[in-house]
């Protein structure tokens, strides 16, 4: 018995998940169409992001930016900060520049079309697929993770993954219908990510149960299958946290180009596999009392595994801040666009330092 979008589609019209960027089916029949600036703004945040974690960014970024022209308009330094604690901080500077683009050169309208929406800045196979489909309804094939792991259970996909993408994606556009395509998509994702699960998947609940390959011999979990992954490089480097007696922290910002461009930071070294710990000081940002912290901070990113050796300074009130570095207050800092590891690395050196006061 092969897999029926009607059944799927059934399924997603009783059990749809609820969110805030989503127009759910019983919405859709009374006619409220999918706005593409949600669609589009909710796509990007979740990508390697849960749900639970996006929803109150989501949120936030409709406070502060309620159409893609609002965007457009910011800043990208508060886009930055708004995106911190996110990760993959390129996806913030390119979601400023989409909204550049869509303003400057589509009249501030999201193209309609998934092979238009490829064209602009930051958005993928994936994520033109996916505004194509749910705010177009255009019968896009659209595959993220819990896309892969249904189809590949649903059809035994022997292939390990990431090879089996490309037959996967085959399969999708298979069962896609040319009609509610965005729906689809979306039963899909819920279908992954509340049924099809990494862990004890709940089978007979399934609508597709009965054309489950992997089901009908007992091996879901074995599906996807995974190729053996490669040990994570290591990498070494140093942070210095400078505070002032007024609680101020040195801050500067990091490259716009290479990993968390455009992001705040606090000065520090390369990050590099063979980190020399005998000079770090040669490396500080002045000279100082500088002590190190006991304990490095250990931040794992996709690519590699950072140990991260923290030094603190205690400095005076007037103490000046060197070029291009600026003294952000104790209120300011939980504000700043910090990614996770400087902000591990600012806590490792005074606990407290980067939350909110109340």
């Amino acid at each position: 018995m092969s897999p029926s979008a009607d059944l799927l589609l059934d399924w997603y019209d009783r059990h749809a998940r609820r969110l805030p960027w989503r127009v759910g089916p019983a919405e859709r029949r009374a006619g409220i169409r999918p706005d593409p600036y949600r669609v589009w703004l909710s796509e990007v945040m979740l990508q390697q992001t849960t749900v639970t974690a996006v929803k109150p960014y989501f949120e936030a970024f409709l406070s502060l930016w309620p159409t893609v022209a609002d965007l457009a308009a910011a800043p990208v330094e508060d886009v930055m900060k708004a995106w911190a604690g996110l990760g993959y901080y390129s996806r913030a500077r390119n979601l400023k520049a989409c909204a550049d683009a869509v303003m400057r050169d589509h009249g501030g309208r999201f193209p309609g079309s998934a092979a238009a929406l490829r064209d602009l800045p930051g958005i993928g196979d994936y994520t033109a697929a996916a505004i194509a489909a749910i705010a177009y309804d255009e019968p896009a094939a659209v595959v993220d993770g819990n896309v892969e792991r249904v189809l590949a259970r649903v059809f035994k996909v022997e292939t390990p993954l990431p090879a089996a993408k490309k037959e996967i994606r085959v399969l999708q556009a298979r069962l896609t219908p040319a009609k509610r395509a965005g729906d689809y998509a979306q039963a899909m994702m819920d279908l992954g990510a509340t049924i099809c699960t990494p862990k004890r998947p709940a089978c007979s609940l399934c609508p597709w149960d009965q054309s489950c390959a992997a089901h009908a011999s007992g091996v879901e979990e074995a599906y996807p299958r995974r190729g053996e992954k490669a040990d994570r490089p290591e990498r070494g480097g140093a942070a210095f946290v400078a505070i002032r007696a007024d609680g101020a922290i040195l801050m500067q910002r990091r490259p716009e180009r290479g990993l968390l461009g455009g992001m705040t930071e606090v000065p520090g070294t390369a990050w590099s596999p063979g980190f020399d710990r005998d000079r770090i000081l040669a490396d500080a940002p002045f000279q100082a009392d500088w002590r190190r912290v006991t304990d490095p901070v250990i931040h794992v990113f996709t690519h590699f595994r950072l140990t991260l050796d923290i030094w603190l300074a205690d400095l005076p009130a007037a103490h000046p801040a060197p070029a291009g570095s600026w003294w952000a207050a104790p209120d300011d800092v939980p504000h700043e666009a910090l990614p996770s590891v400087m902000k591990k690395a600012i806590e490792a050196a005074r606990p407290g330092a980067t939350r909110k006061r109340k």
